[in-house]
């Protein structure tokens, strides 16, 4: 069985990560990696990664190398241009232009969304789909559209901010915007919610008082209180389940996607979303749409970030 080696670099506000991974069959593994922290100076972040790098480009022959990174970037000429979660010297760094001169691979640039859309369309969920849409989930909400067999990032690599979306005209605040998809279905997101909610009640939720207040919410917590039969926790993922049917609507009435992978939250507490979500969306969406459209939760949840570096590392 044929098999081909790529180098992974995974672009994150707090570390850095180097990965070697290997494609056989239809399938990825990473053989190797290293992590460093993420310093102000690209170059000497990068600088830090530099033996591991050229040690298992070295024994592998590696040619071509992906990098994930947060955006906003330009994956056309290989600039990150300013992410929120880097400082210093990472806005404006020509970064695809760095790894080729430093370590000769031919390298490819996608924000995160994107990266890691692509490494659940090739080894994950969305495997063997022509048209996928691919929901982080997380901390924020951002989206990969695989669309026609292809990664589609738009004029500017814009495509996918759907956590910008206003679905409502009040509500918790996500990518400064209240009542947007991202304040009602991501995990800052979801912890304001119940902060919203609870304050809105006579007295305050149990579940709240058990957390520490309204400055100690955290959506894991609100998990795990619903899953254990709290009302106020599950009314809380009952309403961020409905909005994001809300959301999903929009996206299968105007893509007309035959699946739609979700990541972060979604993964761990679908069953506290799912039953208001599938309401909505027989509600909202498009028939027609809605029934060749398959939701499913991300496969690719070990070392997602590796993952994804490495599936853009041939740039197709």
């Amino acid at each position: 069985m044929k098999k081909s080696y790529r180098i992974g670099l995974d672009i994150g506000g707090t570390k850095c990560a180097a990965s070697l991974g290997e494609i056989s069959g239809g399938e990825i593994r990473v053989l190797a990696r290293m992590e460093t922290p993420t310093l102000p100076s690209p170059e000497e972040t990068l600088k830090n990664l530099a033996e591991f790098i050229r040690k298992i480009k070295a024994e592998k022959n590696v040619k071509y190398a992906g990098i994930s990174c947060g955006g906003p970037l330009d994956s056309r000429t290989g600039v990150i241009v300013s992410p929120p979660n880097l400082r210093g010297g990472w806005h404006g760094f020509a970064i695809v232009s760095y790894v080729k001169e430093a370590f000769g691979l031919e390298a490819s640039l996608q924000n995160d969304a994107n990266a890691c859309a692509v490494a659940e369309w090739k080894f994950g969920a969305g495997r063997g789909t022509k048209n996928m849409v691919f929901f982080t989930f997380g901390t924020g909400l951002g989206a990969g559209l695989i669309l026609d067999g292809k990664l589609y990032a738009g004029t500017n690599d814009n495509a996918g901010e759907t956590g910008h979306i206003r679905l409502a005209k009040d509500g918790p605040v996500g990518y400064n915007k209240v009542g947007s998809f991202e304040g009602f279905c991501s995990g800052g997101g979801i912890a304001q919610l119940a902060v919203l909610m609870a304050k809105r009640c006579k007295q305050t939720p149990a579940c709240i008082e058990a957390m520490g207040g309204y400055d100690k919410v955290t959506t894991k917590a609100l998990s795990q209180a619903a899953f254990s039969g709290d009302k106020f926790a599950k009314k809380v993922f009952r309403k961020s389940g409905e909005m994001l049917g809300k959301g999903l609507s929009i996206m299968i009435d105007v893509l007309n996607p035959e699946k739609i992978v979700l990541g972060g939250v979604f993964m761990r507490s679908g069953e506290l979303l799912i039953p208001a979500m599938q309401k909505q969306i027989a509600k909202e969406a498009l028939l027609e749409s809605a029934r060749v459209c398959e939701i499913v939760p991300a496969q690719l949840s070990e070392n997602i970030g590796d993952i994804a570096a490495l599936a853009i590392a041939d740039g197709k």
